[in-house]
């Protein structure tokens, strides 16, 4: 199938095209604002199927609404029109058009136009309103106050918020072309006459900015948002997107001493908290037992005896593992334990816990494994 994109270099039209190319769409016509009319017409005349996503929404002057979003689909249609064969057109409006402004009514009345092609030829078309779209890629400072409050708050800049009661509706970027696609394959989710992408989201502008704030905050207080939260994985994801490429590391508090060290790496209140441990040859760490935490210990390199003891009981329990071959070994409530390295080179060990550390409620208490 030989894929027409119009707005191609576009916050939509990248993410689509590199997905279509994800799963071995290859002839794709790529059309944007440099494309000369003789390369136009070939595309036109060769395709099978048009994602029709250019337009204007910010011009300089209030003329090219109607040259961007009415002219140029009346260009594209007419020669659609003179095919031998319908061929089906996907457009991009906006909910906009449901309003009485510029945009708005360019975007009706190019709907409109796709809707007479539709009828005239007989060609499938499928027209979605978008509401807002987030995600990577969009341009910052344009159009987009996800996109914008996401490149901002990252590089420290001021953000402004005038109402944060507003509601947003929102859809991401990966659910508007997996529905692209669908559609494309003839799976389209249709409510009447109209095209829409099945998930969206209606959220505060303020709870947005919040959330938004908190990613930022990670990096010092070590917390990851709960991403079973389908919204919150999605808004996470784009705010990673939009940070400064000098600034994807962060350093961690790594408590070191000659016994080896000590780092936390993630916490999070309902999954627990992510440490990395090393322990220098023949150091043993631990000897401690617990009420409620549970911990889960995998050694990723070096070799390693950990050893149990219930803490009302004399039997010692050993579990010998390595980085040679990886072993997760949970450590129940109510064992006191230990971990030797028995190696000649570091012990690395990950720790989970079900629990993020409150030093005020630490819930340790010394007690020696062995007896």
């Amino acid at each position: 199938m030989r894929i027409l994109v119009t707005g191609a270099k576009g916050f939509i039209g990248k993410n689509l095209i590199v997905e279509l190319r994800n799963r071995g769409y290859n002839d794709i016509y790529e059309v944007d604002k440099e494309t000369d009319e003789l390369s136009l017409g070939k595309f036109i005349r060769d395709c099978d199927f048009v994602f029709h996503l250019a337009g204007v929404n910010r011009p300089k002057e209030e003329s090219e609404f109607v040259e961007g979003n009415v002219e140029f689909t009346k260009h594209l249609l007419t020669q659609l029109e003179k095919r031998e064969k319908p061929i089906p057109v996907l457009f991009t409006s906006s909910i906009q058009a449901e309003k009485d402004n510029p945009y708005g009514r360019t975007k009706r009345m190019a709907e409109d136009l796709i809707f007479d092609y539709g009828r005239k030829t007989g060609a499938k078309v499928f027209v979605y309103r978008l509401p807002n779209v987030f995600g990577k890629w969009c341009r910052p400072n344009y159009n987009s106050a996800i996109a914008t409050f996401c490149y901002n708050i990252a590089r420290d800049l001021p953000i402004t918020v005038n109402d944060p009661n507003v509601v947003l509706k929102l859809v991401y970027i990966d659910d508007v072309v997996n529905e692209f696609i669908n559609a494309l394959n003839g799976c389209e989710n249709r409510d009447g006459k109209f095209c829409e992408v099945a998930t969206q989201y209606t959220v505060k502008l303020g709870d947005i900015v919040d959330l938004l704030y908190s990613f930022k905050k990670g990096r010092e207080n070590l917390s990851v948002p709960n991403v079973g939260d389908d919204f919150v994985k999605k808004l996470y994801s784009t705010y990673i997107s939009y940070l400064p490429e000098e600034q994807f590391s962060y350093q961690l508090n790594m408590k070191a001493d000659e016994r080896g060290s000590f780092t936390e790496f993630l916490k999070t209140e309902d999954r627990g908290q992510i440490s990395v441990n090393v322990i220098k040859p023949g150091i043993t760490k631990g000897n401690h037992w617990h009420h409620t935490k549970v911990e889960k210990f995998l050694v990723v390199s070096g070799e390693a005896i950990i050893r149990f003891r219930k803490i009302d009981c004399s039997e010692v329990i050993e579990y010998r593992v390595s980085g040679n071959k990886l072993e997760v070994v949970d450590i129940p409530p109510g064992y006191t334990h230990n971990i030797t390295n028995i190696g000649n080179s570091d012990v690395v060990f990950i720790i989970w816990a079900n629990e993020p550390f409150d030093p005020q409620r630490p819930d340790t208490y010394y007690l020696e494994s062995t007896m």
